[in-house]
């Protein structure tokens, strides 16, 4: 699914509003009046708020298939470099998404909208697909160990990373970092996150350490 720039416009301001405020909360006037547009492009380029919630999920999820389904044809890279750039991946997008993840936790939790439910479903069974046929490579050219649980691997992954990201601010105060820059500490954040996950998926994949 592509998107225009204007309706891309309008997905990252429901994207913030929805994130800050939930999504009962944020109204279509809301949206239309921060984004700077009128009520009824909302409505001609997505038809309902609900509407515009599903375009938010696969304008992101669409990043991380693509992202997945061109390190699988990269045939230059050998299966643990794949791995390694996903971890990376998804520690850049829990950075640079934290408004998209903090709306992907609430609908994963309690959920009232069905679609958006299997819409979740849907690209986590195609993504953890993907991630696995990167293991199948690894495991046939005898680089990986067999009977890998891949959800649980994943769900290592995505949560630690998520629950870091969130409360980042608690990691600065026991830490006593409350004193450095942002940029610096960001920086700081993501080298230890990949450092820690490369470490235990190379445990886990090879056995090795």
């Amino acid at each position: 699914m592509e998107f225009n720039n204007k309706q891309i416009q309008i997905i990252e301001t429901a994207e913030k509003l929805f994130a800050d405020r939930g999504f009962d909360g944020a109204s279509v006037r809301d949206i239309a009046d921060e984004a700077g547009i009128n009520v009824a492009m909302i409505s001609y380029y997505f038809g309902s708020k609900e509407k515009l919630l599903e375009a938010l999920f696969n304008y992101r999820a669409m990043g991380t298939t693509q992202k997945l389904v061109s390190m699988i044809a990269d045939k230059a890279l050998k299966p643990v470099e794949k791995i390694n750039l996903l971890i990376e991946y998804y520690i850049e997008k829990f950075h640079n998404q934290t408004c998209f993840h903090k709306i992907m936790s609430r609908e994963q939790v309690a959920s009232k909208r069905t679609a958006i439910a299997e819409m979740i479903r849907s690209f986590k069974k195609r993504n953890q697909q993907l991630i696995k046929e990167i293991i199948l490579e690894g495991q046939k050219k005898g680089d990986f160990v067999k009977n890998i649980d891949i959800p649980i691997l994943m769900a290592t992954l995505i949560a630690t990373v998520n629950h870091m990201v969130t409360t980042q601010h608690f990691y600065r105060e026991i830490n006593n970092l409350q004193d450095m820059p942002e940029e610096q500490f960001q920086k700081m954040m993501k080298k230890k996150l990949n450092a820690h996950f490369k470490f235990i998926f190379k445990a886990i994949l090879t056995n090795e350490v």
